[in-house]
């Protein structure tokens, strides 16, 4: 009686498990265990467990001890990260055009009472919920801002994934559009858009290049212009420095053979000299004549050597006379004495330029 009532009972167990794991999502490689009373529950993993047909506890990892037949394990619940792929579906765009699209869900159990109890597959529901949540999304959108918006789009689905799922126990991790697929028509226009576009950017590069070019070349002339007057600029200082460094040498070295012609004049016979010096000046200038122009003017006398060094002469005795009336006589003995021996030597000289 007794093993005929314990062959009944595991009967009815075994016959209740196949249920329970006919009805109950599989979603761990470990399946419904049976209870064994001494049960080993693996890391990342929730176990349900109902007494009599309600709800009792959720079995932590590591060991636990189970009543046979009141106790038995409900559902098994995995606590890793869950990856769900997502249909292709069709969607419209806000301008009107269709398309194919496609993703990936990542998702984790966090609450498994209500992952047991709120929904009776919770993958299929967050896969429906996905896919129409990302018909809403891009509903909102026109086709170009689908993919220049695709991060701010996967945000949004799973923002709208949670806020459902909340009460499921549910949290989306992220999401992921894998694929868009747009008709073969608006794929040729996309294409005739792009040539189009990468045309425009290089006629624009194009004429940038010629601008930046003019502009180059205009820089570069106004920089030579700008080299070349600073260049003259300093040649014309320069050449003002040398001519005022050289009309300064030529004044002090004038004003050096002055000064030594008038040491020289205060000498003995000085007047002699410049008698002289002034006769040979007279010769050279008489003897340039009618060189460099047809028309001169000359003297009434223009052979007389003396009459000119002596009216010379007279003239730089007059601009010289001394201040003193006691030596005006023994100058103008002195003067006369120098005017004969000078006349004597002009007429030497004049006699040696006859000769030559």
């Amino acid at each position: 009686m007794l093993a005929r009532a314990a062959r009944g009972t595991g009967a009815l167990l075994l016959k209740g498990s196949f249920q329970a794991s006919a009805r109950a999502p599989r979603r761990a490689s470990s399946g419904l265990p049976r209870n064994t009373v001494v049960l080993f529950v693996p890391q990342q993993e929730a176990w349900v467990v109902e007494r009599m047909g309600r709800f009792h506890r959720i079995l932590e990892p590591g060991l636990n001890i189970l009543i046979p037949v009141l106790d038995r394990i409900r559902y098994v619940q995995s606590l890793k990260e869950i990856v769900i792929n997502v249909p292709e579906q069709s969607a419209v765009t806000l301008d009107n055009v269709t398309l194919q699209i496609d993703g990936v869900l990542y998702l984790r159990i966090m609450d498994p009472y209500k992952a047991s109890y709120g929904v009776e597959d919770p993958e299929y529901a967050v896969t429906q919920l996905a896919q129409t949540t990302m018909r809403s999304e891009l509903g909102k959108l026109s086709l170009d801002k689908v993919f220049r918006e695709r991060e701010s789009l996967n945000a949004s689905i799973v923002d709208a994934i949670n806020q459902a799922a909340d009460c499921w126990g549910i949290r989306c991790l992220r999401y992921e559009i894998k694929d868009i697929h747009v008709p073969p028509r608006v794929k040729e226009s996309m294409q005739m858009q792009v040539e189009a576009e990468r045309r425009k950017r290089a006629t624009v590069l194009e004429s940038e290049g010629t601008r930046e070019s003019a502009i180059n070349v205009a820089e570069g002339k106004k920089q030579a212009q700008i080299l070349a007057s600073e260049a003259e600029k300093a040649e014309q200082i320069n050449q003002a420095a040398g001519e005022a460094s050289a009309v300064l040498a030529k004044a002090k070295a004038k004003a050096e053979a002055i000064r030594i012609l008038a040491a020289a004049l205060t000498q003995h016979n000085g007047d002699a000299a410049a008698s002289l010096t002034v006769a040979e000046q007279y010769v050279s200038a008489f003897s340039k004549l009618a060189k460099d122009s047809n028309t001169i003017l000359l003297p009434s006398n223009p052979g007389d050597v003396t009459s000119m060094v002596a009216q010379a002469m007279g003239v730089y005795g007059a601009l010289t006379k001394a201040p003193v009336p006691e030596a005006q006589d023994s100058v103008s003995s002195r003067s006369s004495r120098d005017v004969r021996s000078t006349d004597a030597s002009l007429d030497e000289e004049l006699d040696r330029v006859k000769m030559s």
